[in-house]
């Protein structure tokens, strides 16, 4: 199977405002990204999709493959399905995040060996939740998979609920699963989702992917042991900083 790694990225990021462009010790973030991403052994290709001309600049200056989209896209998945809309040469398009400078090549190539299995439209990966403060925090989307594996339910509260057991216990009593934020889809069923209008589910909790599960789409899961360690504000590329380079 062919699989084309895209990256989208805009600048216009209401909580940080071009945040692509952003120097993470002498490096661009977007240039961070595309360089980790192109470490993975299964992608054929990677192209970064953006609506920006700064940033294709930017990618092209190191080398990098660019596609200009439109600037009316909701998501990162509209955006994807732009870029392959009139090309059969891949398979499987997996949509990275813009904003995870240090992203492990081997979360991309886990969730590649998810079409290994012809019946896979989409899939995405989990992490075990191991801290209370992850669990009970609500800007961390949660998921419920089923015994094959597949995806239930997103949402941010904690689920599934424990009835008649006390909150510092549930850890002890259940396994919990947090959403790690990278897709891959087939590249009809890509083509399929955004034609699939907002749906009730999507609008209560603000997940997009809750659309395709409500569609009847099936999400696969892999289960990931790597931390992924996203910039959505200022405060959070500190920490990348003291993280990375004891900054």
């Amino acid at each position: 199977m062919k699989f084309l790694g895209i990256i989208p990225a805009r600048y216009a990021s209401s909580r940080f405002p071009g945040k692509p462009l952003v120097d993470i010790e002498g490096q661009t973030m977007i240039r961070r990204v595309y360089e980790q991403v192109k470490k993975s052994k299964k992608l054929t290709e990677v192209i970064v999709a953006t609506d920006d001309q700064r940033i294709a600049t930017e990618v092209l200056s190191f080398g990098g493959n660019v596609a200009m989209t439109s600037d009316t896209h909701q998501s990162g998945t509209d955006r994807c399905a732009e870029v392959i809309a009139n090309d059969r040469a891949y398979d499987v398009v997996i949509n990275i995040q813009g904003d995870e400078p240090f992203i492990n090549p081997e979360q991309i190539d886990l969730l590649a060996t998810c079409f290994e299995n012809p019946q896979t439209k989409i899939a995405t990966l989990v992490k075990e939740i191991g801290t209370p403060e992850e669990l009970f925090n609500q800007n961390i989307p949660k998921v419920v998979r089923n015994t094959f594996g597949e995806a239930i339910y997103f949402s941010r509260q904690t689920i599934p609920f424990l009835r008649g057991v006390d909150q510092e216990q549930w850890l002890k009593k259940q396994t919990f699963y947090k959403h790690i934020g990278i897709y891959a889809y087939q590249v009809d069923t890509l083509r399929a989702l955004t034609q699939l209008p907002v749906s009730i589910l999507e609008e209560a909790e603000a997940l997009e992917q809750l659309r395709w599960i409500e569609n009847g789409y099936a999400i696969q899961t892999a289960v990931t042991t790597h931390e992924t360690v996203a910039v959505d504000t200022k405060e959070d590329l500190n920490k990348i900083l003291k993280l990375f380079f004891n900054k």
